[in-house]
């Protein structure tokens, strides 16, 4: 039975560690251009709001935000980080 365990198991820890792989190179690839993006739409934000509307300005800086590497990407990270998790208790609770 445990055996068992261990071939039914086996294909879902490499897809769950090729996934986890795959989208950290991703995130890592997309942080450079996701610091780029948030810096000038922060920057265009500012100049928005103190020269033309404060309700646009405003707009656009909660996107830099969201875009900036404390924003969406970091929740990314965080769903990343609880995928890798569940693969590890997978391996822990199967193979000791």
């Amino acid at each position: 039975m445990r055996i068992l365990m261990k071939l039914l198991a086996a294909p879902i820890v490499l897809v769950l560690m090729l996934f986890v792989w795959i989208c950290s190179a991703l995130l890592y690839c997309s942080a450079f251009v996701f610091g780029l993006a948030s810096t000038i739409i922060g920057l265009l934000g500012l100049a928005v709001l103190v020269t033309y509307s404060v309700k646009n300005g405003v707009i656009l800086l909660i996107i830099a935000f969201l875009v900036s590497p404390v924003g969406v990407p970091m929740a990314a990270a965080w769903l990343l980080g609880r995928i890798q998790n569940l693969r590890y208790a997978i391996q822990d609770r199967v193979y000791g």
